[in-house]
């Protein structure tokens, strides 16, 4: 269990850290553009609500592994899901993206909690 919940704070803190962290660095200087897609008032709410959306879905994974009688095999998945994410994200940035380790670490973590 103590595996699952080391996951569970690492997730609800990349989430946090992505929600406020990213408005401030990226959203809000995207929302100051007024050209190409940017330009488009709709584009721009759905980035920030898909943005913000991706947040929440993190914290919905952070409560879906500690949450009693959550089937081993959805565990495994979630904590899959996290490890790929955080993989593909150090390969496809090239480790520049602060956010792989800890992507990465909270799928293992679950993956080890799982087992």
């Amino acid at each position: 269990m103590i595996w699952l919940g080391l996951s569970a704070t690492l997730m609800v803190a990349t989430a946090l850290v992505h929600g406020l962290l990213g408005e401030r660095r990226l959203v809000r200087p995207l929302m100051s553009l007024d050209s190409g897609i940017m330009g488009i008032d709709l584009a721009r709410r759905v980035f920030r609500l898909a943005w913000h959306a991706l947040s929440l879905l993190m914290l919905v994974s952070a409560a879906s592994i500690l949450w009693p009688g959550t089937p081993r095999g959805l565990i495994l998945l979630i904590g899959a899901a996290w490890t790929a994410t955080g993989l593909f994200d150090a390969v496809y940035t090239r480790g520049r993206h602060v956010g792989w380790p800890f992507l990465t670490a909270s799928g293992l973590l679950a993956i080890a909690g799982a087992l």
